[in-house]
């Protein structure tokens, strides 16, 4: 065994923690602890998450434009988007955490059922007055099971119950919609090329439908699931009825389910659902090589907030994982939590988890001192794996 001299750090962000710039630069810390000299080639993921607009704007030398919008709980909130450089078109970075993201929802009102898209369709209106030709929606830590209602109404859609008056935000109130109307949809929508990064895995509808996965996650009781669940069956319908886009895909198309639903509401106005690793990676929207970047190392490193068994449905380890498994370059994954049958990812492809929490902790510590527990969980591994070389040579020494 020698010790890795190239090593490619490539996670996700810690959700309502770390971005992945953060997490990156946590873990090379904690590697130059123990190898001074290392090469690490530190490439942030951008997965649709927190993060994803400033990572694609640094790494097109383009630039973030700030702006106010109706954040998930209705109350207005700082928030941003990018206008990528070197991007042939002109094209704007939506990022959906950014304007309706969990860690805009406080803890006391956790409920997806309420909480709103509407700050999204504000940040794409934006991104048209700065005269873009191409909208790419980041999907990802959402706060919302809304089906992008709220996005839609931003943008000049009317939800409209059956007394024809406008329905109340929020997923809850899905159920009380009669009629869509489209006549005052933002018009320059129709000129321009609308693409969202999305986790194809995510559905609207059904047994594995948005509202089932994710919506305790946001804060919904089981039985506010089932109204959630019963409220995007009929939003699927309806967008289907008012927009003529099959039914049938809107409920279970790769990727409609995500954001709380966002997905199936932009593609119901001719928005395209990509799978984000083939759109922010392999589209050459970032720049980024990470296929290249994995085969020049010895030892690939990737993390993420928890790895347990959704792990391998489209999450930034697994992808990091399959790529270097190609490549037969070993992995390694950093967890904030480690959940339910995390060892399912060892058949996607990493080679050994390690967990970042050294003794019990509140969650809000964890998350306050995220950094720092992340840095010293790396330092720990990685003389571990020192530990390791110096054995190997010893028993090599000891054979000759």
């Amino acid at each position: 065994m020698t010790i890795p001299q190239r090593i490619l750090v490539a996670p996700s962000g810690f959700k309502e923690s770390l971005d992945a710039v953060q997490v990156a630069g946590a873990i090379s810390a904690g590697i130059r602890r123990v190898i001074p000299g290392v090469s690490i080639n530190a490439v942030p993921m951008a997965d649709g998450g927190e993060g994803t607009a400033a990572a694609l704007a640094s790494a097109t030398a383009g630039k973030i434009i700030r702006t106010r919008v109706t954040g998930p709980v209705g109350r207005m909130v700082d928030s941003h988007f990018a206008i990528l450089g070197k991007a042939g078109q002109p094209t704007a970075v939506v990022e959906m955490a950014a304007a309706a993201g969990l860690r805009l929802v406080p803890a006391s009102r956790r409920d997806p059922g309420m909480t709103t898209s509407r700050g999204v369709g504000e940040l794409m209106v934006a991104a048209l007055d700065q005269g873009v030709e191409r909208i790419v929606v980041g999907c990802g830590d959402s706060g919302t099971s809304d089906g992008g209602a709220g996005a839609l109404r931003a943008l000049g859609v009317k939800i409209l119950d059956k007394h024809g008056n406008d329905v109340p935000d929020g997923g809850a109130a899905l159920a009380q919609a009669a009629s869509l109307d489209f006549s005052g949809l933002d018009p320059r929508i129709s000129g321009c090329r609308l693409e969202l990064a999305v986790n194809p895995y995510n559905v609207l509808c059904g047994p594995q439908g948005v509202a089932r996965v994710f919506g305790p996650q946001k804060g919904a009781t089981p039985d506010q699931v089932e109204e959630l669940s019963g409220g995007l069956d009929h939003w699927a319908k309806l967008l289907a009825d008012a927009t003529g886009t099959p039914e049938d895909y809107l409920r279970s198309g790769p990727g409609t389910g995500a954001s709380g639903g966002l997905g199936a509401g932009l593609a119901a106005v001719g928005g395209v659902l990509v799978p984000r690793f083939e759109l922010l990676l392999d589209s050459g929207l970032a720049g980024i090589d990470l296929d290249a970047g994995i085969a020049n190392a010895d030892l690939v490193v990737t993390a993420e907030g928890a790895i347990d068994f959704q792990t391998p449905r489209g999450k930034v380890p697994a992808e990091v994982a399959r790529r270097a498994q190609l490549a037969g370059v070993p992995v390694l994954a950093f967890a904030g939590s480690i959940g339910k049958d995390a060892s399912a990812v060892h058949a996607a492809g990493i080679d050994a988890i390690a967990g970042i929490i050294p003794i019990p902790m509140e969650l809000k510590r964890a998350v306050a001192e995220g950094a720092i527990l992340l840095e010293e969980a790396t330092e720990r591994t990685f003389r571990v794996l020192l530990l390791g070389s110096a054995i190997s040579s010893r028993i090599a020494a000891a054979a000759a």
